[in-house]
């Protein structure tokens, strides 16, 4: 399994709105589309998002989430993964609700708070498609993204009762710590599964200095006991996640992260960056994992 690079496409996500990109999916139908699309490109993960089939608005609704995961699982055997950081100013219980609901394999579980903005969007976008859109993305200038501990025990307590593996989600270095610190406490048994995400304004940004911070300073403070991945916010994707893959790690893209496929080039779905990455991990003679191994690699049930 050396060899086998996991590719995870995170679908639509919460920070991108639907004036950026006609090809940024909204309705359930549009969701699952996309992940089986992304799943024949060579995706083995779908990380996923809800959003309000009408106005495109990200939603903690649990029912939307179980229409969208249960038509993913019966048009292809993904594995399927879900949001709990839901949209900046949810309440943890609505950020939680769908955990139970689904019974998702994965759940993001992110391991520690930051100032997650994106507010720079609304002064690009002149003619928003819906009323929501700019006032959204100017409250993630003055709300944090609150991840306190015991959010995250209460976080890794229900994943745990429901049977889903939480994917921590890593922004800065000191997040590392707060995952060691449950395992010290025997909350999680390892390997844990990580998820480096840079590039975020108010994270880290996406350079390679940064990715080999955080990947060394993993192994310092959890050994061997973790499986990561990398996702890089915008231009830098390609370039850190490739690198992410020479370091031994695996790669997420999509549109949740990155609505364009090079400079300039929107990507038209999220099966183009999957497929994109997964021609530089055969060019590089790595081999794309199937869902099954990334299965067996994750230690999933």
């Amino acid at each position: 399994m050396e060899r086998k690079v996991i590719i995870t496409a995170a679908i639509t996500g919460a920070v991108h709105i639907p004036s950026m990109s006609e090809y940024l999916p909204i309705t359930p139908e549009q969701i699952i589309d996309e992940a089986v699309a992304a799943h024949k490109a060579g995706a083995a993960v779908v990380h996923l998002h809800a959003r309000d089939p009408q106005s495109g608005k990200p939603t903690g609704n649990p029912d939307l989430m179980k229409q969208i995961t249960d038509g993913i699982r019966s048009k292809c055997d993904v594995i399927v993964g879900i949001t709990t950081g839901g949209a900046i100013g949810m309440t943890s219980m609505e950020r939680l609700a769908a955990v139970p609901h689904c019974a998702a394999e994965l759940a993001s579980c992110n391991a520690g708070s930051v100032n997650f903005c994106f507010s720079p969007i609304a002064d690009k976008i002149k003619e928003p498609k819906f009323d929501w859109e700019i006032p959204f993305v100017k409250n993630t200038y003055t709300v944090p993204f609150a991840n306190t501990f015991q959010d995250i025990e209460d976080y890794i307590r229900i994943m745990s009762e429901n049977g889903t593996k939480p994917e921590f989600e890593v922004y800065e270095v000191g997040m590392l710590s707060n995952i060691a610190y449950f395992i010290k406490r025997g909350l999680l048994k390892g390997p844990v599964y990580i998820q480096f995400v840079l590039g975020i304004m108010g994270g880290l940004p996406a350079t390679i200095d940064n990715l080999l911070f955080l990947y060394n300073t993993a192994e310092k403070v959890l050994g061997d006991n973790f499986v990561w991945s990398c996702a890089a916010a915008g231009k830098d994707q390609f370039a850190i996640t490739t690198t992410a893959m020479f370091l031994g790690g695996n790669i997420r893209v999509g549109l949740e992260d990155n609505l364009f496929l090079s400079k300039g080039v929107l990507a038209t779905s999220n099966a183009e960056p999957v497929a994109k990455v997964a021609a530089i991990v055969k060019l590089f003679d790595r081999e794309v994992a199937s869902s099954s191994e990334a299965r067996e690699i994750l230690g999933l049930k």
